[in-house]
């Protein structure tokens, strides 16, 4: 990747780019950093760059003697240009991500009262902050941005492990870290760290970033995908029956075989343990079954080995309760049932509190989404939660398919990035 800084203090960023792990990344030629005097593309003998503000104001760089560095280091193709600007989108880690994606990223930072607008409104395609707070320059936002983006590219940081398990990259906060020695002022490791079981050192980290998360920053568990953060599974259940038909009453219904696709697909794609169908009817099971055996045996197996793998989530029940009863016995603990609904239902939860409660109590969360027109009250009942409704628009219409419902609301908790 390359990386161009256009600056009036090239030395403190020549400087700050040479040294440790940067410095490194440079010398091997893993990241390509060039750093541009502003004061090279100026005019007259005191190679002016600033001018005071027209009206009020104080200083500010001016707009010719950036376009003219900017397309020095342009070479005829246009990169991306970047200005640190307390104006700017606050920097996160997915635009860090999409900053690494870029072939010629281009800082340009300001000074004073930052720069000519008019440079701003032709040339830059991002105005990114560290917050909200005023710097006298953009060159310590441009060495945060450049030391983000290069942690991203291969190579750079020794274990590219060491990445995936730092905050925010994951969804979480990172878990405490220890060091010799094994007590400090009193103050010992724990001793799961120091006991060398790996499999328990792993779940102690987990749990322990879990409750950082949700203590310090609970706002990110909104986007973050929870899966590898829980001891347990997660399970889908189709409600074929109690459910309700269209006056009210409890009745069963048919299975469709886009549903039983649909589902099995976003099921395996967000990491679902099981799919569990329910239907009380033996010739629709004996349906489902045909379906699925087509797509996981002979043939179907070997044209889709994708929709194979998707429909061997599939896991077919007579009644719900059996169906809990297998969950419950398969995780040694009682699920955390979350009944689904389009309709308003009293003591219904916000699904990001749900998100956080299961997170929290390290819940093996099984949804329940009926089918006609939702689960009847008998299903209701079992429920430990009721999610509210899924809604779009402001008129608060609400008539998604069984398989919509599923794929929104499995991205909500188990999306990653």
């Amino acid at each position: 990747m390359k990386i161009s800084v256009i600056t009036a203090f090239p030395e403190l960023m020549r400087s700050y780019i040479a040294s440790s792990i940067l410095g490194r990344a440079v010398s091997s030629g893993k990241l390509d950093v060039r750093v541009v005097d502003i004061r090279d593309y100026s005019e007259g003998a005191y190679r002016q760059i600033d001018d005071y503000c027209y009206g009020a104001g104080g200083m500010m760089l001016m707009a010719e003697p950036l376009a003219k560095a900017l397309e020095a280091v342009s070479e005829g193709a246009k990169p991306y240009v970047v200005y640190p600007s307390p104006q700017g989108t606050h920097l996160y880690q997915e635009l860090v991500e999409d900053l690494s994606r870029r072939e010629h990223l281009v800082i340009v930072c300001g000074h004073y009262e930052g720069i000519d607008e008019r440079f701003t409104q032709r040339y830059v395609d991002a105005e990114i902050s560290l917050g909200d707070f005023v710097l006298t320059g953009g060159e310590m936002p441009a060495m945060a941005i450049i030391d983000a983006v290069a942690r991203l590219i291969p190579g750079v940081v020794g274990k590219a492990s060491s990445v995936a398990e730092d905050s925010f990259y994951s969804g979480m906060l990172d878990t405490p870290h220890y060091t010799r020695p094994a007590e400090w002022r009193g103050e010992k490791v724990p001793d799961v760290l120091t006991g060398g079981d790996a499999k328990d050192i792993d779940r102690w980290r987990r749990r322990r970033s879990v409750e950082r998360t949700l203590e310090r920053r609970p706002d990110i568990a909104a986007r973050a995908g929870i899966i590898p953060w829980l001891s347990g599974g997660a399970y889908v259940a189709e409600v074929h029956y109690p459910v309700l038909g269209r006056g009210g009453e409890k009745v069963s219904t048919a299975i469709t075989g886009m549903d039983l696709h649909d589902i099995a697909r976003a099921c395996r794609a967000y990491g679902i343990k099981k799919y569990l169908l329910i239907t009380p009817m033996a010739q629709q099971r004996d349906m489902a079954k045909r379906i699925a055996q087509h797509w996981t045996s002979g043939w179907g197996a070997e044209y889709n080995p994708d929709r194979k793998e998707a429909f061997s989530t599939l896991k077919i029940f007579a009644s719900l309760g059996r169906a809990i009863a297998w969950v419950r016995e398969r995780e040694k603990k009682e699920p955390f049932k979350i009944a689904t609904t389009a309709k308003r239902a009293a003591g219904a939860e916000h699904w990001l509190t749900l998100k956080r409660r299961i997170l929290k109590n390290d819940e093996s969360p099984l949804f329940l989404f009926g089918t006609g027109w939702g689960l009847h009250e008998e299903a209701m009942g079992i429920a430990d939660a009721v999610m509210t409704p899924i809604t779009g628009g402001r008129d608060g219409w609400n008539h998604l398919s069984v398989r919509s419902a599923v794929s929104i609301t499995l991205d909500r908790f188990f999306g990653w990035r």
